[in-house]
């Protein structure tokens, strides 16, 4: 039997905010972390720009000594766990935030794209130009990708199923799926998925402005990331980590925990098509679509929001609308394939079919009154009383937070989950033209009934994640 799981813990890192609070207040108010890069001198890269953290004193966090032996990945990784842990902690314990299950059997699953390759890249450097050759004892501990999880794991003594996996910008949203069927094989009784990455260094920087991948807008930093935008040139770097701590509900019902919202569904698949180009029909990313979907037992007009991949390439955004627009809006963005039409035409395996034509107000369940768009800097005004016209609502928060890659599927799983608790969806930053027919929350937030999130997540190499969450219902949530 299937087991529901919920969440019952969430913590970030961004370049907008540290803390879920922060992150998300400047997240629907229309804020931008993208600035001229301040880590290193990049006055002479062809890209200068990019997401930096720079709001929290890590100091509050770790112990120096840890903080000299740890790659900035893991340092967010670390101080999104901790928020995560205590928002999901036991109140009635006096010595701290306590775990949510026997530490045998609690998980951590950790999602990175990159790990410790800025440190690799900074030590290389270093070991050619120094005069006495020498590497630190710590050097390989530092940029190992699961060493986030073990030093998550030795801080809160966690003891169960600990896995770190990489499928680059898809890391996160991977984690958490991870993360889920721990819990479904009844491996675990709860699980830490954390994402974190912070890649910033001019070797990186170099390789993937050489792709063609990068934004170069370095002289307007705040508009340089334009995701679905027709004038878009490239994504921007982002760094940061985010956690979520998963539960069985039956977990959470039995110590009390409070349930901000349910994983409905998740799924991941390959393009099989490209290592860089994603296949502009978005076969795939429909199939995964269509496989999240069919898990949460939802047809695609049950999706009331969805936070887009959307980063700002030309190709990548491209394919995403096509495959959005076939499974959401009942047609290609730019035409479909016959094998396109196949995929939409099959049954999502127990949900109801694909629908061949757009999802309009007089759907089942949908008002037309349009939602209210949110000034940025201001706060939602009250309700209106519906949801946009034609479902789900769109939008990328690339363009605040930049591609935060590993950690990105998870912080976007945080504004999905807070998008369901307030009401409110997070706006699209610099899209100012786009031809497309599915309903874009551009500019400014929009406050809407959201009963159901997805996010999608893609990544080099073909990946693709989507998760889906619900709004909980049954037992006692305790969450406002």
């Amino acid at each position: 039997m299937k087991k529901k799981i919920v969440i019952t813990g969430m913590g970030a890192v961004t370049p907008i905010g540290s803390g879920v609070d922060e992150y998300w207040n400047n997240l629907i108010a229309g804020a931008c972390g993208i600035d001229r890069i301040r880590q290193f001198d990049a006055d002479d890269l062809a890209v200068q720009i990019a997401a930096e953290v720079h709001s929290f004193d890590l100091q509050r966090y770790m112990p120096k000594k840890m903080i000299h032996e740890t790659d900035a990945f893991t340092q967010y990784a670390y101080v999104a766990a901790a928020e995560a842990l205590a928002m999901a902690g036991v109140s009635d314990r006096v010595a701290g935030p306590d775990l949510p299950a026997d530490p045998d059997r609690m998980g951590i699953v950790m999602g990175t794209a990159m790990a410790g390759v800025a440190t690799t890249a900074a030590t290389q450097e270093i070991l050619t130009n120094a005069v006495h050759k020498n590497v630190g004892p710590r050097f390989v501990p530092r940029i190992l990708g699961n060493i986030a999880a073990a030093q998550i794991a030795i801080a809160h003594g966690i003891t169960g199923h600990s896995v770190t996996l990489s499928t680059a910008c898809a890391s996160g949203g991977d984690a958490v799926s991870a993360a889920a069927m721990l819990l479904q094989a009844d491996e675990a009784d709860a699980v830490l998925a954390v994402g974190a990455e912070s890649i910033l260094c001019p070797l990186v920087i170099y390789s993937l402005a050489n792709a063609h991948t990068l934004s170069r807008v370095n002289d307007d930093p705040q508009h340089s990331c334009r995701p679905f935008d027709a004038e878009r040139s490239g994504f921007v770097i982002g760094e940061g980590g985010g956690a979520l701590v998963l539960e069985t509900e039956e977990n959470a019902l039995a110590r009390g925990a409070t349930i901000y919202a349910e994983l409905a569904g998740w799924a991941n698949n390959n393009d099989a098509y490209h290592v860089i180009k994603p296949n502009p029909d978005g076969i795939s990313s429909i199939k995964c679509m269509k496989k999240a979907l069919k898990q949460a037992g939802l047809s695609p007009q049950g999706i009331d929001y969805i936070n887009a991949h959307g980063t700002g390439t030309k190709l990548g955004d491209g394919a995403e609308l096509n495959a959005l627009g076939q499974l959401f809006g009942g047609k290609s963005e730019s035409g479909q394939s016959s094998e396109t039409q196949e995929v939409l035409e099959g049954s999502t395996g127990g949900a109801a079919g694909i629908p061949a034509e757009p999802r309009t107000s007089a759907d089942p369940g949908i008002s037309a009154a349009q939602g209210t768009q949110v000034a940025p800097g201001q706060k939602p005004p009250a309700d209106q009383g519906g949801a946009a016209g034609i479902r789900p609502a769109i939008s990328s928060t690339k363009g605040a937070t930049g591609h935060m890659m590993g950690a990105g599927g998870i912080t976007e799983s945080i504004a999905c989950i807070q998008a369901i608790r307030e009401g409110i969806v997070p706006p699209t930053l610099n899209l100012e033209q786009c031809d497309s027919q599915l309903d874009l929350v551009c500019g400014e937030s929009r406050r809407m009934p959201v009963d159901t999130a997805m996010t999608n997540a893609f990544g080099f190499g073909g990946q693709n994640s989507s998760l889906i969450f619900r709004r909980y219902s049954g037992g006692k949530s305790n969450d406002k």
